[in-house]
């Protein structure tokens, strides 16, 4: 039953002993403040008492389980779980007289509910980095119990990059790639297929994704760049040489650019753009820090929303 409902939340051993515990504390926080409102609302007969503690407990619960979540670092996932019961509940509001409709006749609306079931499967999505992999951090974390989108597997083209550590932490599976192979091999399409992979986020990867890869996964492969493109995109211009480039050109702002990937660097069509001031007397390690605040702040939300409406399509 645990490894079961491990595998559902897409979560570690240690984050589901966290998890657990959070439910048990949660409950027993739910129960005690139940039964102190009662004592200072002065409820002391059973008759009353008992049906106004069910429901004192089953409208504490939420809040009893987020606040503990708090200082067990489990927030993220308890937001989600509530938000998905409060939408589970509105969901089961609908009139009996559609209940009854959807019961007895297959209609075309019951006919594309049918085929979207798909969509309630688990999407699996491969990140592929190149360095520390901070991006791909915030991304894994955002991920963590969701009900229909995994990190299935980590990419990294660096023997000893830190991304490699975040994986094993999160006991995401890992594949290193080589450079012969990637570009004048099938470009690991195979692997991916095999492992399931839908989707591919580039979170730092430092390589020119070949036109195998871009071929296997029409639009369905994206990428950050700290700059607001098209300023500052193209070969070489990565990294510190972004920031430097801005700054050298006496540029107010900057920001991140989120993008589809094609056979040109930087080139894809933008999905979402975000910026930030560039202050006098910035320095490239200034700006990047704010730059790097707007990524973790926004690439996970975006990367929910394009394999959402992906899934949609």
């Amino acid at each position: 039953m645990f490894q079961r409902l491990k595998e559902k939340w897409n979560v570690t051993w240690w984050q589901f002993a966290l998890i657990f515990c959070t439910f048990a504390l949660g409950g027993s926080l739910c129960g005690y403040a139940g039964r102190k409102l009662l004592d200072i609302l002065q409820v002391h007969e059973a008759i009353i008492r008992v049906p106004l503690y069910i429901i004192l407990i089953t409208l504490l619960w939420p809040l009893c389980v987020l606040i503990i979540s708090l200082p067990l670092g489990q927030w993220n996932f308890f937001w989600k779980y509530v938000g998905r019961i409060v939408k589970g509940k509105k969901q089961h509001s609908k009139s009996k007289k559609e209940q009854a409709l959807n019961s007895t006749q297959l209609t075309e609306n019951q006919e594309f509910r049918a085929s979207g079931n798909q969509k309630s499967e688990m999407r699996r999505i491969a990140i592929f980095a190149s360095g520390a992999g901070s991006n791909a951090e915030k991304i894994i974390q955002h991920f963590k119990g969701h009900p229909s989108i995994s990190i299935a597997l980590i990419v990294c083209n660096k023997p000893g990059a830190g991304v490699l550590n975040i994986a094993a932490a999160n006991a995401i599976p890992a594949l290193l790639i080589e450079k012969e192979r990637f570009f004048r091999g099938d470009a690991y399409v195979k692997a991916l297929k095999e492992a399931g992979i839908g989707f591919i986020v580039l979170a730092g990867f430092l390589w020119k994704v070949p036109g195998a890869l871009i071929a296997a996964y029409p639009n369905l492969i994206i990428n950050i760049h700290p700059a607001l493109l098209p300023k500052y995109g193209g070969k070489g211009m990565y990294g510190h040489f972004v920031h430097e480039a801005v700054i050298a050109n006496h540029e107010t702002e900057s920001g991140i650019t989120i993008h589809y990937v094609n056979e040109h660097f930087d080139e894809g069509a933008p999905i979402f753009q975000a910026t930030c001031p560039v202050l006098p007397g910035d320095t490239p390690d200034a700006l990047a820090q704010r730059i790097h605040q707007l990524e973790h702040a926004h690439y996970p939300e975006v990367v929910e929303q394009v394999v959402n409406k992906m899934a949609v399509v």
